[in-house]
Formats: structure tokens, C-alpha cells, sequence
């Protein structure tokens, strides 16, 4: 082919005889698919996963909401044991559950529910949410999480719920139970009982004991975060894109609350 020719074929048909286009993707009659990557038949990486923070946020405000609602008649009979210890109106849990009942039915085990469920749903999501944002920027380039990271990230987690919602909500959730269990109850609601406690104490008021409370939440949350990823860790094999059955993280989830469990009497 003489250089004329060439430089005509050129210009009619440039994609298979510019220097300039070394593939033949520009032949074909449609573009590219997103999922193909350049130069190949073979798919390109999968996309990264959505933002698994808010996911977090989103599924710990869920399930702190679900957990105590479920909980909270204990939650109820430890506060009122804990108020009784001078009075000494209760024998003991039975008695004090008993009591409760008779006097104001089964709703009575609910009295401040309202209060430790405000807590609860921004105090899991901020948990959870936290965790997730803390293990995305520790995990290393195959998405493993070193045990120290596991450890740090609970921690972080656990100080950020303790000072963003754990410390002032504890402290309004005392002060409603003994205001619901006065004679004369002066709290008409939620906010109603925030506004009187803030404008009699101030603030700074809600945030008394912050420092042991975020050596308990940072030591708790540690201890949970490390249990939960070492077990999924192991479940996994090494394999961070294994997904672990509901079920199983279930199982891991008991076992790491009996280890909260744990480091709360060992922090007390």
C-alpha cells in the first residue's frame, strides 16, 4: 500500500489504521458497557460497597430501639432497687416486680419508657455508626481488620456514644424514674422534663460523670467490637468477603454480650 493510499484509508477508516487508536474498541456500532473494563473482554472490579456507616447508624438505631423495648421492665426493677436502698420498700427483683404490678398494672414496668428509648435508638446508631466509620479507615487493603484496630474502634465507638448521648441521657433517665416514682410527679412528658432539668441545672448539668462513664462505655464497646469481629473473623477463614448468616451473628452476638457483661462488673 503507497503512502497515498494509506493516508485515504486513513481518513476513511480511521479506528483500524490510526496509530493513535492501538485497539478496535472504536469499531464497534455501541459504546463500551460500564460493567466491561478497556482493552478486555473481562468484567471490570465490582463497585465498592454503599456507605456502610450510615448503614451502620440506620440498622443500630433499629435494633436499640427493638432491644429495650424488650428489656426494659428489668431495666425498670434495677433502677427502683437501686432508689429503694434507703427506704427499703423492696425484698428483693420478685418483690419489687410484684409490687409494681399490683399497684399499676404490667404498664407500670413500662413507666419511662420514652425516656430510655430517646437514649437508646441515637445511642446504638451512634455506636454502630462510629464503629463502621472507624474500621473503614483501619482496615488494610484486603478489608482485613487487625485485632489492635478491632480494639481501637470499639473504643472510639464506645467514647463517642458516651459523650455524645449515653452521659445526658443517663442522667435525664435517673432523674425521670425518681420523678415518676415521687408522690407528687412534676414531669409532664419528655421534653417537658428536659426543659425543667436543663433550666434548673443548666447543661453542663446532663454531662456529671462524664469521665467515668467514658472509661465504661470505651472499655464496654471494646471488649463487644473486638469479641464480634474476631468470631466473624474466624467464621470467615481470612476470606473478608464471606458473608456471615444472620443467625451465626446472632450466636456472636450473645457471646459478645456476656463479655460486656464482664468488663462492666470489672469496671465497677
Amino acid at each position: 500500500m503507497s503512502e497515498v493510499d494509506r493516508k485515504l484509508m486513513e481518513r476513511l477508516f480511521p479506528a483500524p489504521f490510526s496509530s493513535s487508536t492501538p485497539t478496535m474498541r472504536n469499531l464497534l456500532p455501541y459504546p463500551m458497557r460500564p460493567h466491561m473494563s478497556a482493552g478486555s473482554g473481562a468484567a471490570a472490579p465490582a463497585p465498592p460497597p454503599g456507605n456502610k456507616t450510615l448503614k451502620g447508624i440506620i440498622a443500630g438505631g433499629i435494633t436499640g430501639g427493638i432491644e429495650i423495648c424488650i428489656t426494659y421492665p428489668t431495666e425498670y426493677v434495677k433502677t427502683q432497687l437501686q432508689l429503694d436502698e434507703k427506704a427499703g420498700k423492696y425484698k428483693g427483683i420478685y418483690d419489687c416486680g410484684r409490687q409494681t404490678i399490683n399497684e399499676r398494672g404490667v404498664r407500670g414496668l413500662y413507666r419511662g419508657l420514652s425516656v430510655l428509648l430517646y437514649g437508646s435508638i441515637p445511642k446504638s446508631a451512634v455506636r454502630f455508626g462510629a464503629f463502621e466509620y472507624f474500621k473503614k479507615n483501619m482496615v488494610d487493603d484486603k478489608g482485613i481488620l487487625s485485632p489492635g484496630g478491632r480494639l481501637l474502634c470499639g473504643l472510639g465507638a464506645g467514647v463517642s456514644e458516651a459523650i455524645l448521648v449515653v452521659t445526658p441521657m443517663e442522667t435525664v433517665k435517673v432523674k425521670f424514674i425518681a420523678d415518676q416514682r415521687s408522690a407528687n410527679p412534676q414531669f409532664k412528658g419528655f421534653s417537658h422534663g428536659v426543659k425543667m432539668i436543663v433550666a434548673k441545672e443548666g447543661l453542663a448539668g446532663t454531662y456529671k460523670g462524664i469521665t467515668p462513664t467514658i472509661m465504661k462505655q470505651g472499655s464496654n464497646q471494646a471488649i463487644r467490637f473486638y469479641v464480634m469481629e474476631t468470631m466473624k473473623d474466624w467464621y470467615r477463614d481470612g476470606d473478608p468477603n464471606k458473608k456471615v448468616p444472620k443467625l451465626v451473628v446472632g450466636l456472636f452476638r450473645s457471646e459478645e454480650h456476656t463479655s460486656e457483661l464482664q468488663s462492666r462488673k470489672i469496671s465497677r
